[in-house]
């Protein structure tokens, strides 16, 4: 990942307005920062969602509160608590679905 040219950036979450993202059960909140190909986001899943699609694309996920299942395409499963991360590239097979028991709200940046 290389970030685009940029001026030093505050950015207040609480100030963003969430975008709403169904999933095939629940829904996710998005505040995003979006310069050039970056996407910075405080992500939240409502109990129970489960993501509607199979998502190729690269992330550094940080699990702020709660907690996240992640499927991977292959098979493998992922249950990651507040102060967990995973990192996972835009290449190869890694491609995985997001789920939550309990809800969940995640830092992301791709």
């Amino acid at each position: 990942m290389k970030l685009p040219e940029l001026p030093f950036t505050v950015t207040h979450w609480n100030e963003v307005l969430p975008s709403r993202h169904p999933g095939e059960q629940g829904e996710a909140l998005w505040r995003s920062f979006n310069v050039g190909d970056l996407r910075v986001r405080v992500v939240e899943y409502s109990p129970g969602y489960l993501a509607d699609h199979w998502c190729d694309r690269g992330h550094v996920l940080y699990v702020l509160e709660g907690e996240l299942h992640t499927e991977l395409k292959d098979g493998r499963r992922f249950v990651l608590t507040a102060g967990m991360s995973y990192q996972v590239s835009d290449f190869g097979d890694a491609a995985h679905r997001s789920s939550t028991p309990t809800g969940v709200r995640l830092f992301v940046v791709d």
